[in-house]
């Protein structure tokens, strides 16, 4: 089985068609937790593929997407109050 990286992509776009069109491509990457963040977990290839979708997209020098890769021990600490669970797998790659 592939390792997988847990991935947590927040975005901020002003422009409605742009933030529809990463909204849209990012769901076949994650679950979205709420509208501008997503929860992802994906192998290296798959990540690659995330970010190409994401550069394909967006305009860098107005519209702002942020990757925060988490390890397995701070995924123990995330608290979740409402909404969807976190997403969970047991082997991740480490970086």
């Amino acid at each position: 089985m592939a390792q997988l990286q847990f991935i947590l992509v927040a975005y901020d776009i002003s422009h409605n068609g742009r933030r529809t069109k990463l909204h849209n491509a990012l769901k076949d990457f994650g679950t979205p937790v709420q509208y501008s963040v997503f929860e992802c977990l994906l192998t290296p290839q798959e990540n690659q593929k995330m970010r190409q979708a994401v550069a394909r997209i967006i305009k860098p020098r107005v519209d702002q997407v942020r990757f925060y890769p988490l390890c397995q021990s701070c995924l123990k600490r995330v608290e979740v109050t409402s909404g969807p669970e976190l997403l969970h797998q047991t082997t991740f790659l480490f970086t």
